[in-house]
């Protein structure tokens, strides 16, 4: 995973529990903006997210979080 994406999973992970607790969920559609302007970034967290690690939909900012540090 290129250290982009992975400084971006963890800002938004920060910031989403800071702001909701340590519960709150989101899905790899949280690390980007509505318009598509990195596809390639897009499909390596799509990849990372579905065929790696088989997550669901909405996931644990935590946990995703703690999977991303441990790369």
């Amino acid at each position: 995973m290129q250290q982009v994406l992975k400084d971006k999973i963890i800002e938004v992970c920060n910031t989403k529990i800071a702001a909701k607790g340590e519960n709150v969920g989101l899905s790899f559609y949280a690390f980007f903006k509505n318009k598509n302007d990195n596809p390639e970034l897009l499909m390596e967290a799509v990849i990372w997210w579905i065929e790696t690690h088989k997550l669901d939909h909405f996931e644990k900012a935590e946990k995703i979080k703690n999977l991303v540090e441990n790369l």
